[in-house]
């Protein structure tokens, strides 16, 4: 193969790749588009389309993943991510949403440990550090509970403790994915 006919076919090849990798940041694009138009069902029939053609794309994998759990489609969202996890360790989001589905569960536990993974990875990201403080509310107020029931005599103290957690606790905010923009 002569330097004329090995170029081309490089350049061809490169160009190949980046038709490739614009049509998948344009099909991310499109199902969120449609996401943001309220046509959810739509964008989530575009993202999964998109895969079966680029399994391994990245912004697809975690727009699915973060549609399905905002629908609350747990368990595919749950399977979505933790195989991120898996394939992407050093990102931070994958690990924030799996602990969300996680917390969702009531397994505030697992959903400490994946917030703690998110840290490793990025240890100012805000979403989690967030999360991390109402994963920890919500698991100080097991405690107490588990304390007050064990607790023979004055627990005044342990009353007021409780009361104040359940107020902190009943506002809305308690663990939610990235806002969009956030880094993925």
């Amino acid at each position: 193969m002569n330097r004329t006919s090995l170029r081309a076919t490089l350049t061809g090849l490169l160009l190949g790749c980046f038709l490739a990798l614009d049509a998948g940041a344009s099909t991310a694009a499109e199902a969120q588009a449609l996401w943001q138009a309220g046509k959810r069902e739509l964008a989530v029939q575009a993202a999964e389309s998109a895969l079966q053609a680029s399994p391994q794309d990245l912004r697809l994998r975690f727009s699915l993943a973060s549609m399905l759990l905002d629908m609350q489609q747990l368990d595919r969202a749950q399977a979505l991510l933790k195989q991120l996890t898996q394939d992407y360790p050093d990102l931070p989001d994958p690990h924030n949403n799996l602990a969300v589905v996680y917390a969702a569960r009531g397994d505030l536990e697992q959903a400490r440990a994946q917030l703690m993974l998110a840290l490793t990875a990025n240890p100012e990201h805000p979403q989690a550090l967030e999360n991390l403080g109402d994963v920890l509310l919500r698991l100080a107020q097991q405690a107490y509970e588990r304390a007050q029931k064990s607790a023979p005599g004055d627990t005044s103290a342990l009353v007021l403790k409780l009361q104040r957690l359940r107020a902190l606790n009943s506002q809305p905010s308690v663990t939610r994915p990235p806002q969009e923009g956030a880094q993925r």
